[in-house]
């Protein structure tokens, strides 16, 4: 076995089996490279429909069951302290979650992405089944439901590292920002299933909107299995008549003395240790708005349902079925919000720019959200949707095309796999804060909405703050038009250092 900072691999890619079928009935006994990349873009889109899917009912199902015992609630969630005990349990997954996301990422450069893949996608299923089963076993345990979290959250984690770096392996730079701002609207699609899914279900009994995305989510990974390219040279995917090296991107990134240089000593199989990967320019300060993004994302994604059930709008209560329904209108608008983000970024070519704004933005969102969502349904759904624009924008965005960006940059020449290390990274970080938004929101929402709503508005603030260098040097790059410009007017390495991030 590799150590953490070794760079070997511990596999040896093959074509999947489906692949090797589908190949069959093709007369040229080949798939195109544009048919590879669709394939790739609907199998990872799906792939992490599943995974979001799999993780919204635990928010359906709370205010089930943190209801009284008169109401039907379930011990031991039914007391006074239940909330709290629903945020613990939600820290636990999201803790694991994002401890698990670095190990994942560091062995996703070295093992087989679509078997390892895979694997975090029936494990997911199994344990969101486990957590399901409770309803029919009669488990009241706390420590039951706490384990199952735990390695519910483990198998979370592979999933995203994995399926940024398979798709940064077929899609160059150029057109990055734009095919995964409409890719990365699997996160709120997902929330959406997830949510209709589970909500549905909940009339047959909370166990029954966890079985549905642990089906869903298994069935699916035994089609990635079956069927996913992880990279052009496992499945001899041609471009322009040449080969190209998984290591290459595709990109912009690639000069041609390299090129020549790759093909005359063939592959170079190192991957970059985890050390070296957070000294990337840009992976840091990404890494650190992020944990603030994703503490505001998370928060909506765990707690939006029950605030609406416990929350008067137009002057009535919503039932939980209709609250967990209304709640997808949030991820209607990170649809729209991940497409946007990722458009503007490479029409701007400004990844930092588009994120931080995205998040100033989402403070007046919030405060009006909070302020006059009360009103009637009809503006409680305009500013949901409003916040969902501008809270998933930058989110989709960073996690998606900035960590594509930063797993290929050009500091490392080309020469090392980092892609699954560096979308570890900067996940991993985030989910740090995803971590602590909801346990703190679970404390916070007994005492008062407004202060948890003051913690997200600050939190927005801080996450646009992070990116204040970056911005200006994407700003100085707009205005000179190059880099070399851009680096002539400041002699600091601190302010050219981001320049790298964005070209």
């Amino acid at each position: 076995m590799a150590s953490w900072t070794s760079s070997q691999f511990l596999y040896e890619e093959t074509k999947p089996w489906g692949i090797q079928f589908l190949e069959r009935f093709k007369r040229s006994g080949r798939l195109s490279f544009k048919q590879y990349q669709a394939l790739v873009f609907i199998l990872t889109f799906v792939a992490y429909v599943a995974f979001h899917a799999a993780r919204k009912p635990n928010s359906i199902v709370k205010g089930t069951l943190s209801a009284s015992t008169i109401k039907g609630g379930w011990a031991p969630f039914d007391g006074p302290d239940g909330p709290a005990l629903l945020g613990q349990i939600d820290l636990v997954f999201l803790s694991v979650y994002a401890v698990g996301m670095f190990v994942a990422g560091h062995l996703g450069d070295r093992l087989d992405l679509r078997t390892f893949l895979t694997i975090g996608m029936i494990g997911t299923g199994l344990f969101t089944a486990l957590f399901g089963v409770a309803f029919w076993a009669d488990f009241h345990s706390f420590y039951y439901f706490l384990a199952v979290q735990v390695m519910a959250g483990w198998f979370q984690s592979i999933g995203w590292p994995c399926v940024v770096a398979v798709l940064g392996n077929w899609f160059d730079k150029k057109r990055r920002g734009m095919v995964m701002g409409v890719w990365s609207a699997h996160t709120s699609l997902g929330n959406i299933a997830g949510s209709l899914i589970a909500s549905g279900l909940l009339r047959y009994g909370w166990g029954w909107s966890f079985l549905g995305p642990a089906l869903l989510m298994t069935f699916l990974g035994i089609v990635v299995y079956l069927f996913l390219p992880v990279n052009p040279p496992t499945v001899e995917a041609e471009r322009d008549g040449t080969e190209i090296d998984s290591t290459m991107r595709l990109g912009d990134t690639i000069t041609e003395s390299f090129l020549e240089s790759r093909m005359s000593t063939g592959f170079d199989r190192k991957a970059v240790g985890f050390m070296a990967a957070w000294k990337i320019p840009g992976v840091a300060p990404f890494a650190f708005c992020l944990f603030f993004t994703k503490l505001v994302s998370y928060t909506f994604l765990y707690w939006l349902p029950f605030y609406v059930s416990h929350n008067m709008i137009g002057g009535e209560y919503l039932s939980e079925e209709t609250s967990g329904n209304l709640s997808t209108i949030f991820d209607v608008g990170g649809v729209v919000g991940g497409v946007l983000a990722g458009y503007m970024s490479d029409q701007l070519n400004g990844r930092a720019i588009t994120a931080a704004g995205f998040m100033y933005l989402a403070i007046p969102a919030l405060f009006l959200y909070r302020v006059l969502g009360h009103i009637s349904l009809t503006i409680n759904v305009i500013l949901m949707f409003i916040s969902g624009v501008f809270i998933i924008g930058p989110f989709a965005l960073i996690t998606t095309a900035v960590s594509a960006d930063l797993g290929t940059h050009k500091s490392l020449k080309g020469n090392a796999r980092a892609l699954a290390t560096v979308t570890a990274i900067i996940d991993g970080t985030g989910s740090v804060g995803a971590a602590i938004g909801p346990v703190l929101t679970g404390y916070i929402s007994a005492i008062s909405w407004d202060a948890v709503f003051y913690m997200l508005m600050t939190a927005a603030l801080i996450s646009g703050l992070l990116l204040t260098k970056l911005i200006i040097a994407e700003v100085k790059a707009l205005l000179f038009g190059s880099e070399e410009e851009v680096a002539a007017s400041s002699s600091s390495p601190a302010s050219r250092a981001p320049i790298d991030v964005l070209l």
